[in-house]
């Protein structure tokens, strides 16, 4: 069992990176949209056409909630939707041309963001916070599913 500073410590670390990577802000990512609309931009963008279940359960939310962001995404024209050719009775979700602009400005902000955190670090530093940040965010999602599956 993990000693209570170090997990104190990783909690106030998690609340900080919230905070500076400004989540929050009722917008992000010099964005007009909130963090919700902006991962759905962003997850479509880099694993293509999906339905909103899908993206509901990638982006763990509820069915109200992405069904919500996705119609406010249509009508703003980063999304559209389009019959699923494999099962009719779905839509699939796919980025419009403002959508991949969209996507190419949350990225470039984003990139920038991060190299400029990195920055103030050396190489053997920014090896350690992104191989700990990945092993950080695979526990937690380890750790999610053990206990849904202990609840089932």
């Amino acid at each position: 069992m993990a000693e209570l500073s170090l997990i104190d410590d990783i909690r106030a670390a998690s609340r900080l990176m919230v905070r500076e990577l400004g989540f929050m802000d009722t917008t992000v990512a010099a964005s007009d949209y909130p963090p919700s609309a902006v991962h759905a931009i962003l997850e479509i963008g880099i694993r293509g056409p999906m339905t909103s279940g899908e993206l509901g359960d990638f982006l763990r939310l509820e069915k109200s909630s992405v069904s919500r962001m996705v119609r406010k995404l249509i009508e703003c024209g980063e999304l559209r939707e389009t019959p699923d050719e494999l099962d009719a009775r779905s839509k699939l979700l796919s980025l419009t041309a403002k959508g991949r602009r969209t996507l190419e400005a949350l990225h470039a902000f984003g990139r920038q963001q991060v190299r400029g955190a990195l920055a103030a670090l050396t190489p053997a530093e920014q090896r350690t916070v992104r191989e700990g940040m990945m092993l950080y965010a695979q526990a937690l999602r380890a750790s999610r599913m053990a206990e849904a599956q202990s609840a089932a």
